[in-house]
């Protein structure tokens, strides 16, 4: 996942901008999560990979394809779209993680993460501001609506048992975010990302069922 891409799926908005962390001094924490982070990371990732099944698995092929008209000049997608999106995503944004670790240790890591995991939790699931999705991760409608579902459940057990089982010190490897106000995030703070995309795109997904025409 390249930075133009983790810039688009952040929401850089004034109302966002107005949210930032303030940055604390560096201390001498535990690198690894910890028992409750672990336990709310995995939760986060069951609860929202739950409710997206639960939303698309039962959809019948004109639910799954219907595509309401643009409004005010803004493409609106389908909910197979918003499918191919999530899954997409997920592999990019996990990618960050990796490229976290496979960088030398932060040593400045408290102090350049303090407090932006409460603060990716406020924005992300937050709609009201709006993004524009980049190539790599805008969906082509060029796979399956079994492909995507069975891709999607494939990349998001991989996530959960990393989850689940790594011991790794997450919160030392950073990889920093292109926008001054987010700068840099830790490993644990890629991986809690995962379901909290997941989560606003639940939101959009289930708007689709609420659009003028959509097939009861």
């Amino acid at each position: 996942m390249n930075l133009p891409i983790t810039a688009a799926l952040l929401l850089c908005t004034s109302a966002v901008l107005s949210q930032a962390p303030a940055q604390s001094k560096s201390g001498t924490s535990d690198p690894r999560m910890t028992k409750e982070e672990r336990e709310h990371v995995v939760k986060l990732l069951k609860d929202s990979e739950k409710e997206f099944l639960a939303s698309t698995e039962n959809l019948t092929d004109a639910q799954w394809n219907f595509k309401s008209p643009p409004i005010n000049g803004r493409e609106r997608w389908s909910i197979a779209e918003c499918a191919e999106h999530i899954m997409l995503a997920e592999a990019a944004i996990f990618g960050r993680v990796q490229a976290a670790l496979a960088a030398p240790v932060n040593p400045d890591w408290e102090a350049k993460t303090a407090k932006k995991t409460e603060f990716l939790e406020r924005i992300l699931p937050d709609r009201s501001g709006k993004a524009t999705a980049p190539e790599a991760i805008t969906p082509k409608s060029n796979v399956t609506r079994a492909e995507i579902m069975a891709r999607y459940k494939e990349l998001r057990a991989k996530t959960i048992k990393f989850a689940e089982t790594t011991d790794l010190p997450l919160k030392e490897h950073t990889v920093d975010n292109p926008f001054p106000v987010i700068g840099t995030l830790n490993a644990y703070q890629w991986l809690i990302y995962v379901p909290l995309h997941n989560i606003r795109h639940n939101l959009q997904l289930n708007e689709v069922k609420t659009y003028e025409g959509y097939p009861k």
